[in-house]
């Protein structure tokens, strides 16, 4: 029970912060259950597991207040779901503590990343709808192999390219929808032809799967609103810090230093 509220907080969190940044709800679930010792793949096939209904909510949301700009959105879920199942089935080919600390200090740059982003305002302007097929084959590879990194790589780009926020936010948020759903696919792919070897110790995470789903989706409706309302530099800096701290405390892991 005690897991189950735990993740509950970390996952109204996580979905809280990406309802308003359009990222981190991956990777700073993927950061805590890293934190607890769940190997990379697990992590990520948790994390994926749960945004399939996360993701459902948030899109719908966005929809509903009209923040997503269909014309990027469909070629970005598109290469999104093709870079998903790349990243799920390299992932899930190598050994956990081989790929731990890669991931570890990809969360960081992540983290570090976000800080960057957080201090800075750029002009806006319309995006060509091409581009957005490389960024989504990129982000959903990411997203996969990292356990969390699509709104980072995707929603950062789209800012950073000059896209309003909320459409950014919310197109990046609703394509996540379709590529978590092809990543969580690829994992039980993996899984069902054996690819996937550590999967059977899934289920001992089972009540931080439950209460990243449960406590994603209070949060998940709000997504839409939240984006109009939170100053994004403000929790853009909480997210950032966070995650780096997270990635702090795991490499003094790997190191021996902290149990």
């Amino acid at each position: 029970m005690e897991t189950f509220l735990l993740f509950f907080m970390v996952g109204v969190l996580a979905q809280s912060v990406d309802g308003a940044l359009g990222m981190a709800y991956g990777v700073i679930s993927s950061s805590v259950l890293l934190a607890f010792g769940v190997p990379p793949a697990m992590a990520s096939a948790s994390v994926h597991g749960a945004e399939v209904f996360t993701t459902a909510a948030s899109a719908s949301s966005h929809v509903a207040h009209r923040n997503v700009d269909w014309r990027l959105c469909v070629p970005l879920a598109a290469a999104g779901v093709i870079g998903g199942c790349l990243g799920a089935y390299v992932l899930t080919g190598f050994d956990g503590d081989t790929v731990k600390p890669f991931v570890v200090a990809y969360l960081a740059l992540v983290g570090i990343y976000i800080l960057w982003r957080s201090r800075h305002e750029l002009p806006l302007r319309r995006l060509r709808a091409g581009w957005t097929a490389p960024l989504g084959l990129v982000g959903g590879f990411l997203d996969a192999a990292g356990g969390g990194g699509w709104g980072p790589t995707v929603s950062s780009t789209l800012l950073g390219a000059g896209q309003e926020p909320r459409r950014a936010i919310g197109t990046a948020n609703t394509a996540e929808f379709f590529v978590t759903t092809a990543i969580s696919a690829a994992f039980v792919w993996a899984l069902v032809t054996g690819h996937w070897r550590e999967a059977g110790a899934l289920q001992n995470h089972a009540a931080a799967i439950a209460g990243l789903i449960a406590g994603g989706l209070i949060a998940a409706p709000f997504a839409g609103w939240i984006v109009k309302r939170v100053p994004r530099r403000v929790l853009g800096m909480a997210v950032g810090g966070l995650l780096v701290l997270l990635a702090a405390f795991q490499g003094l892991q790997l190191a021996g230093v902290v149990g």
